[in-house]
């Protein structure tokens, strides 16, 4: 290898976008807990899922979010990105490919989209070929991956991104700031989702009308139970946090809220028994599952739908 960060590796998440970015800041030893991260940029509020549940769901939206928010926990996200068509796409191989190499001489690291799956990974080093990552199914690291081969894949996405250290905003202002991207998040969906998509309460009403008309993907639902039940419980997390960390002025606000998210994760942690991943067979069609997946997803939606409320009177408060 002609190039390596000694001590770089992913946290093992079901959101992969944020396992790598956790791995890069405990690198860069920036001191932020799970649950910060989860609920300082916002992702473990949202929810953004296809008509048909395809498992595409938890990263197939403009993420864009995670980036403005995650400056105010103490680190800035710079890099490329682009589609497998478009007009440039070879010159952004090649961009990716120089400004990744640039930084992890520097020591900096990185992290990119589907190096292997569909998922993000933590780029740890690089030869005359191409990266060495390490994510989800290769945690000890693989490579190394053609660069002139990132992004041409048949999703056709490139990403690659430098991790640095910034200067951390205030509780306060990462509470404010996060709250009010969730809301519009869930409130004006077109800013941030692709067509077919959904988010907010629609995402729960389209999952449960998939399940109900007997089209909802088998392991597209399995997954997305995984990977929103991981942030309904970074949710439930972040809000015990906020708490501490803000003070009492607003204590009572944050335990009502949070004990909503305790229900969401609840019916979440029940829709997971009830279809486990990695889904065996073809479970879907089971019917009687279907309908109790229905039911943990109307009681996560009804906890949801008064945990938004109370998120847009704390956020007013603050």
């Amino acid at each position: 290898m002609k190039k390596k960060i000694e001590g770089l590796q992913w946290k093992c998440m079901w959101v992969s976008h944020l396992g790598c970015i956790k791995g890069c800041l405990e690198y860069l030893n920036i001191d932020v807990s799970d649950a910060w991260l989860f609920g300082a940029t916002g992702h473990a509020f949202i929810i953004n899922v296809h008509e048909l549940v395809c498992p595409s769901g938890p990263t197939a939206w403009h993420t864009e979010m995670l980036f403005r928010l995650g400056k105010n926990s103490g680190y800035t996200v710079e890099g490329v990105w682009g589609a497998k068509t478009d007009s440039d796409f070879l010159e952004k191989q090649k961009r990716a490919w120089d400004s990744v190499r640039q930084a992890i001489d520097e020591g900096i690291p990185c992290y990119g989209w589907q190096l292997d799956i569909p998922e993000y990974y933590v780029i740890y080093g690089y030869d005359d070929i191409g990266y060495y990552f390490t994510g989800p199914r290769c945690d000890s690291g693989k490579g190394p991956k053609p660069w002139g081969e990132l992004g041409d894949t048949k999703i056709g996405w490139l990403e690659a991104y430098s991790v640095r250290p910034g200067e951390a905003a205030d509780d306060v202002t990462t509470a404010k700031e996060a709250f009010a991207h969730v809301l519009d998040h869930a409130q004006s969906p077109e800013k941030w989702i692709y067509p077919r998509y959904r988010a907010g309460l629609a995402g729960f009403d389209a999952w449960m009308d998939a399940l109900e008309r007997g089209n909802a993907d088998g392991f597209g639902t399995a997954y997305n139970a995984v990977v929103w039940r991981e942030c309904r419980e970074m949710a439930v997390k972040f809000l015990r946090e906020a708490k501490e960390r803000i003070g009492s002025r607003l204590a009572s606000l944050f335990d009502e809220t949070r004990a909503h998210y305790e229900v969401v994760a609840e019916n979440f942690r029940g829709l997971c028994e009830t279809f486990p991943f990695p889904p065996e067979g073809d479970v879907i069609k089971d019917s009687a599952r279907r309908g109790a997946a229905i039911e943990y997803l109307r009681k996560a939606r009804e906890a949801e739908e008064l945990g938004l409320s109370l998120l847009e009177k704390t956020l007013k408060e603050l």
